[in-house]
């Protein structure tokens, strides 16, 4: 039994890690996109 209570753990420490990483790209995605349609670049501009 302690060693299901210690994997246990570890499995929500590991889906945090994920949760936080996947929350945080996304994030980060959507920053460069609203950033990018504000400040386009040359190639952008050209069209």
């Amino acid at each position: 039994m302690i060693a299901a209570n210690i994997w246990h753990w570890w499995i929500g420490v590991v889906l945090l890690f994920a949760a936080l990483g996947a929350v945080l790209s996304v994030g980060a995605g959507y920053l460069s996109k609203v950033t990018a349609m504000k400040y386009p670049n040359r190639r952008q501009r050209r069209k």
